[in-house]
């Protein structure tokens, strides 16, 4: 199977912190849990794969990705003109892209306040608008950095059902979260960071089960710090 995303052979710099990764792949229909303490790079290795940072050496190559940060913006629009707006800018016919839109924000719990101005939503709620969004405009990629760290375990169930899906339509799905669970629930494989290098790449039942390397196993049993 070819893969929808790699990277190789990735270096980049900020301030004091170097980010190695020497090969990355991510394949239709799998999630990829990307773990690590805070500050191991998760961030900025997203912000690599979805080409808003430009690496100092190295290449990534893919189709069409979305990333949706922790914090995503919004439009000072109603959340129904928000949800529709990356398919209103790949031109798709204002009623249509609305139709589509109020679908999805059904299934994120947001139907209620459609016609709500958008910078007026929770910071839960904003996130689950983004989501909305992000999955309306179809990327071959999905990259989420911490999508449900804001969220009750209702509408973390609900995000995650629509990350499962997207894998189940043939999207590769790349996670960065620190909820173990979480990765359990949905993961196929797990790269896991530690001050900014790849410290074990592994299937998910393998890497919860059985890690081969002392800082992984010390990661799982919460003994490790930066």
């Amino acid at each position: 199977m070819r893969p929808v995303l790699q990277a190789q052979g990735l270096r980049h710099r900020l301030g004091d912190f170097r980010l190695e990764v020497g090969r990355l792949e991510v394949f239709p229909g799998e999630v990829l849990a990307v773990l690590g303490p805070s500050g191991s790079g998760k961030t900025t290795l997203l912000r690599l794969l979805a080409g808003l940072l430009t690496p100092e050496e190295g290449r990534v190559e893919g189709g069409f990705r979305a990333y949706l940060p922790q914090t995503p913006p919004v439009l000072r629009r109603s959340v129904l003109e928000n949800a529709a707006f990356g398919l209103r800018l790949r031109g798709v016919p204002k009623g249509e892209a609305l139709r589509r839109a109020e679908a999805l924000l059904k299934r994120v719990g947001l139907e209620a306040k459609a016609r709500q101005k958008a910078h007026l939503l929770s910071g839960g709620e904003v996130v689950r608008l983004a989501l909305a969004r992000t999955l309306l405009v179809e990327p071959e990629v999905l990259l989420l950095d911490e999508p449900t760290a804001s969220l009750d375990p209702t509408h973390t169930a609900k995000v995650e059902a629509l990350l499962l899906e997207a894998a189940r339509e043939g999207r590769g799905v790349v996670l960065a979260t620190h909820d173990l669970f979480q990765a359990k629930r949905l993961a196929r494989r797990v790269l896991f960071l530690y001050m900014g290098r790849v410290v074990e790449e592994a299937p998910a039942e393998t890497f919860f089960q059985n890690p081969k390397d002392e800082r992984s196993r010390a990661f799982l049993e919460g003994r490790l710090l930066l």
